[in-house]
């Protein structure tokens, strides 16, 4: 694939649609590797012995890694842009999944984790500003675009252990270094279509580092808000990424692959869910839809613990679908207040949901041990209930007044 060949339209007003395409493909192949991670915790759970505890602490391995660096990768490469190093965090991720494959002990396990958390950690600042820099102003629909990729990465995660590892046990992962290599030569285009079309050593400073009509304080409040509410959101979703296939044989007596395929269906819904949330936040405004998609969802969670099997999976349907809609907005959101630091919003958006879903999984893992995995589900329910918290964001510019507007 020849991306380079994709100008930006003068003033960048034109949405580069090749470019946001293969920025998708690259997301989906990076999050498939690292959601096979949490899909092959029952084969790693049955062939180490591991107990809940030491499933959540690899979890919380891993996205700590990935929470740690991203915010600080992308404050460098704000300042000094580094599109080539997309195909570096590719090799990390291969290289940690192959890991995984061959492990002999339970540090090793680790160790993989790590690796896989690095190569997130260098994905997702660089990407998404390259899918902002394609947008031509539609920003919502450029970040839903290419999250999107990333869902259906995650959704494809548990069919591909359930299909290809599972029958192959621990070792069936190493079949997925084939997509870590078709990732690094997609992401190498991307990287040359950012050297030739954007100048790199004046992306610092061409916007300001906050919104222009907003103060210093009234930034951090606001970025302190939008962080918040990510935390009632992943940890809640936490519990469907490390455990919803635990909750699901326990509750009903699945068979490990019928769970695997349930969790299928929810993140498909996730998927979904993105693809609506930026589009429509480019419509009728991003405050909205982050309102909607996350207090909008506490009657469905709070019922999920009491439904039989055919409502659960309807139930966790629409949650997947409303809550997801939330990040795109959110992430666009923080980035138009603070439009100078794209890289550093993304890192400490994507970051802050890798680290607070590992510090999730550990603590959920815990409490899975002590009171059941039933219990878990119950007192995650109400978390949804924060989102009352979007009534102290600042009211923005109107959704209609980004048209036509130049991305950074």
């Amino acid at each position: 694939m020849s991306v380079a060949a994709m100008p930006l339209a003068p003033n960048r007003a034109r949405t580069v649609f090749p470019v946001l395409v293969a920025a998708s493909i690259c997301h989906l192949l990076n999050d498939m590797l690292q959601a096979l991670l949490p899909a092959v915790y029952p084969i790693l759970q049955g062939g180490f012995d591991l107990s809940f505890a030491q499933v959540g602490l690899l979890t919380f391995v891993y996205q700590m890694t990935a929470s740690i660096l991203q915010p600080f990768i992308g404050h460098f490469t704000d300042r000094r842009p580094m599109p080539y190093s997309l195909p570096f965090g590719m090799a990390s991720s291969m290289a940690g999944l192959l890991t995984l494959a061959f492990a002999p002990s339970y540090a090793l396990l680790l160790v993989g984790g790590m690796l896989l958390g690095i190569g997130s950690s260098i994905f997702h600042p660089e990407s998404s500003r390259i899918a902002r820099l394609a947008s031509g102003g539609s920003h919502g629909l450029a970040q839903s675009l290419f999250q999107v990729g990333g869902n259906f990465g995650s959704a494809l995660g548990p069919l591909a252990a359930a299909f290809v590892v599972l029958p192959r046990g621990q070792s069936g992962l190493a079949w997925f270094a084939l997509a870590a290599i078709g990732g690094i030569v997609i992401l190498s285009g991307l990287g040359h279509w950012y050297r030739v079309n954007v100048r790199t050593n004046r992306t610092a400073g061409a916007a300001p580092s906050r919104h222009a009509t907003l103060s210093r304080r009234q930034v951090s409040k606001a970025i302190a808000v939008l962080i918040a509410l990510l935390f009632s959101k992943y940890i809640y979703l936490a519990s469907f990424t490390s455990y919803y296939t635990f909750y699901l044989i326990e509750r009903f007596g699945l068979s490990t692959k019928s769970a695997q395929i349930c969790q299928f269906v929810f993140f498909a819904a996730v998927a979904a869910g993105t693809i609506a949330g930026g589009p429509i936040g480019d419509r009728v405004g991003r405050k909205l839809v982050i309102w909607v998609s996350i207090l909008g969802v506490l009657p469905f969670s709070v019922a999920l613990p009491f439904a039989g099997l055919a409502p659960t999976i309807a139930l966790s349907v629409v949650i997947g679908f409303v809550i997801s809609s939330a990040f795109p907005a959110i992430v666009v959101y923080g980035q138009e207040l603070m439009p100078g630091r794209v890289g550093m919003v993304s890192g400490l958006f994507f970051g802050f949901i890798f680290g607070i879903g590992g510090i999730g999984a550990a603590m959920l893992g815990t409490l899975a041990d002590w009171k059941g995995i039933s219990f878990v589900f119950s007192i995650c329910s109400f978390l949804p209930a924060l989102g009352i918290l979007t009534m102290l964001l600042p009211n923005l510019h109107e959704p209609a007044a980004e048209t036509g507007k130049a991305a950074r």
